[in-house]
């Protein structure tokens, strides 16, 4: 059987063995077409009309592994090799052939033929072609025409409908570009490709984003105060910021091809880089102040996955007297419902119905014996506890009757996303394949999908939840149950999906609390946010300080990451405690650790494992003294939140919000601020790292600092200083370069006396 898909599972990135690609053929551009074929097929040919004439062509076997074009993380790469491997052990062959399109205006007809005498069904799509019509490009604001390059513009059009339009933006060579949501690669994006599509990357996430906004941010030069646009558009988008011609931020979008006069508007601001931000965050929805307990140590692990565990992990750090005041359990549920507590008893509704705690028994003997009393216990010690979510309902397997009741249940009445043909969409991503996803945008799905975890907030007492895994809408063709299609809705995904947890909080009366990595425009309104999946490595740890710089700058207010990284082996005390140091400033702080299959030794990020498996003791006391100085910072980070609120600015935000025109600032792109009074430089390199790059200008015991204009003091020695200045300062393990305005010393310096150096 001759396998060919033309539109692929709908993968942002990855170029499936038997798809066509493009998926849409472009006048004059290359194309290649790809099948799958059983392996003992000995050769496989394409009939394909060319300028009126029926021509033969031969295709080439090929590995897809190796032919992959779109640069991944080596952990997505190792997904790709499993699926080959899958396929290769199914007895499968991919095949290609490279050609290329015909004139815009005809239609491509094409099928397969194998050695065996199969052969495919006729396949045929439009070829496009760019003209300068076929559609409404909308500018909004008074200095669009300024901006926009004249003749610009450009629309994809194949068979009368335009799939795309493409236009040039002016950039001035010297500006910087900020924003496009929340980035790892790097914080000024000027001289590269990229672009915005919510997209679960395990690790490595280079280019791709799980929170990308269609907003940027283009620094002041010159006569020109700055200016800032945003791309009013859930759909794809592309950006070229100066890569092709430096004069030039080229913008591609997907647009509704159902409409004969698709339209796109694409919204400037002038001003700098507050006012931009400002003004775009007005427009799309101001950040939500959560409540002040956020802001105090996070703990999580994936192995704790009892209520033994979870309570000894609590009474270690009480005992050890590292302030906390979060805990976050993530192995909570059976991970099939995600709205039961493992191994809990209860009559199964085959209505869907939801439960109460009072349906549940919870054997003595169990994982969790009593949920409730865990609660009380943990708020008793000033805990405040989120449980983890994804939306998805898992039907790999009849072991759970409650799983199959819910499957049944929203296959009959609708409230899964759709596939084209009507059909409930199945999860095309790795984790958790082929689980159902609730479609938000149907008022009685989210409801039906809330009530069964009503209980949770009302019964057991929770105060929010993780919502984890919004990135897994794949396709174009996926219908929602308001109208739209996958390439407009799959984007909103992630911030529906957290905002329908604040709605259930709110109705519950509690503050709204998620804890979300995936995002898109908005997904200010519904704090909070982490950076998701990383390994405990420097890059990594580098690339996380970038996102919170980059996610800030594109009005994601409060966020944070898994401090020392989650993935892989524990980090060593030198990354972990310079991590925990950039974290005790950071809007949230927590460490996290990831599934480990309950190996030993164990991979806990707590404080106290990280010192007895490297056998060193200070990163106790380091650690220690960091958590403590996170609980006097609070009265700062609640005061600073206000404010951050109030004036449209990120809590943890990049020099260039105050120092716009200072072009020193980006030879230091780790630096940031902390609120209004605080300035970090956090170290991001190891000792080794600094020992080995002998231009560097750090050194093995010191770290170089800038500070931009204004008066300062050194938060740790009280020593000030003018600014602009630049400088190594010596950094021992228990100190970051942090500096404070020297206005507000007097207020803020005691915060970082500490009686107990050592942090005993």
């Amino acid at each position: 059987m001759i396998v060919h898909r033309p539109l692929g599972r709908g993968h942002a990135y990855r170029l499936e063995p038997d798809q066509r690609v493009p998926v849409q053929p472009v006048a004059a551009e290359p194309l290649e077409l790809r099948v799958t074929t059983p392996a003992g097929v000995a050769a496989v040919t394409l009939e394909m009309n060319v300028d009126g004439r029926l021509v033969t062509l031969p295709l080439e076997p090929f590995e897809p592994v190796a032919d992959e074009r779109e640069a991944g993380s080596a952990a997505d790469d190792g997904h790709l090799a499993a699926a080959a491997a899958a396929s290769a052990r199914r007895g499968r062959q991919a095949w290609r052939v490279r050609t290329t399109a015909d004139a815009a205006g005809t239609r491509l007809r094409y099928r397969f033929t194998a050695s065996d005498g199969t052969a495919s069904r006729f396949h045929e799509v439009p070829v496009a072609g760019w003209r300068p019509s076929g559609g409404s490009l909308v500018g909004i604001g008074e200095s669009w025409r300024d901006h926009l390059v004249p003749d610009s513009v450009e629309w994809l059009v194949a068979d009368g409908r335009a799939s795309r339009v493409r236009f040039a933006l002016r950039l001035d060579p010297e500006a910087h570009v900020v924003g496009f949501g929340e980035r790892f690669d790097r914080l000024d994006q000027r001289g590269q490709r990229l672009d915005a599509v919510v997209f679960e990357q395990y690790k490595s996430q280079g280019q791709r984003t799980y929170l990308p906004i269609p907003f940027a941010i283009v620094t002041p030069t010159g006569d020109s105060p700055g200016w800032g646009f945003h791309v009013r558009t859930s759909r794809r988008t592309w950006y070229d910021v100066g890569a092709g011609r430096p004069d030039r931020l080229v913008i591609e979008a997907a647009v509704d091809t159902a409409s004969s006069e698709p339209k796109l508007e694409v919204a400037c601001y002038d001003g700098e880089p507050s006012a931009v931000l400002g003004t775009f965050l007005d427009q799309v929805g101001p950040p939500v102040r959560p409540p002040g307990w956020v802001f105090r140590l996070w703990m999580s692990g994936n192995e704790w996955n009892t209520e033994a565990r979870v309570r000894a992990e609590v009474e270690r750090t009480i005992a050890e007297g590292i302030p906390a005041g979060v805990v976050v359990i993530e192995a909570w549920s059976d991970e099939t419902t995600f709205a039961a507590f493992r191994d809990a008893q209860y009559e199964v509704h085959a209505d869907g119905s939801p439960h109460r705690l009072s349906d549940f028994t919870f054997p003595p003997d169990g994982a969790w014996p009593d949920p409730k009393g865990m609660v009380d216990w943990l708020h008793g010690n000033g805990f405040a506890l989120l449980l983890w979510q994804v939306p998805l309902l898992r039907t790999d397997s009849d072991a759970d009757p409650q799983a199959a009741a819910d499957g049944r249940t929203m296959a009959t009445r609708g409230f899964g996303v759709r596939e084209a043909d009507g059909r409930p969409y199945r999860n095309r991503g790795w984790w958790f394949p082929r689980a159902l996803m609730p479609d938000w945008a149907n008022p009685d799905a989210a409801r039906w999908w809330l009530e069964k975890r009503r209980y949770l907030v009302e019964d057991v007492g929770v105060d929010g939840f993780k919502t984890d895994g919004g990135e897994h809408a794949w396709g174009d063709e996926l219908r929602y149950a308001d109208g739209r299609r996958g390439d407009e809705g799959n984007n909103e995904y992630p911030v529906r999906y957290a905002a329908a947890y604040h709605d259930l909080m709110r109705s519950a009366g509690r503050d709204p609390v998620t804890f979300s990595r995936a995002g898109f425009t908005g997904a200010s309104t519904v704090p909070l946010h982490w950076a998701g999946d990383e390994n405990s490595s420097w890059p990594a740890y580098r690339a996380s300080v970038t996102a919170g710089l980059t996610a800030g700058a594109s009005g994601v207010v409060f966020w944070g990451w898994d401090l020392g990284g989650f993935s892989g082996e524990i980090p060593d005390p030198e990354l972990y405690l310079r991590s925990a140091a950039m974290a005790c400033f950071c809007p949230i702080m927590q460490y996290h650790s990831e599934f480990n299959h309950h190996r030993r030794p164990s991979r806990d990020r707590t404080p106290w494992n990280i010192a007895e498996r490297h056998g060193d003791p200070s990163v106790l006391s380091v650690f220690r003294r960091f958590a403590r100085l996170r609980e006097r910072l609070l009265p700062y980070l609640e005061e600073q939140a206000d404010i951050s609120v109030s004036d449209r600015r990120p809590l943890m935000r990049a020099l260039v919000f105050d120092w716009p025109t200072d072009p020193r600032i980006w030879d230091y792109p780790f630096e940031y601020l902390l609120g209004d009074e605080l300035l970090v430089a956090p170290v991001t390199a190891s000792a080794a790292e600094r020992t080995a790059d002998a231009e560097a200008k750090a050194t093995p015991d010191g770290w170089p600092v800038y500070l931009p204009s204004g008066e300062w003091v050194d938060a740790w020695t009280g020593e000030r200083l003018s600014g602009p200045a630049e400088f190594a300062r010596t950094v021992p393990l228990d100190e970051i370069p942090v500096y404070v305005r020297a206005a507000s010393w007097e207020r803020l310096g005691p915060v970082f006396r500490d009686d107990d150096p050592a942090g005993g």
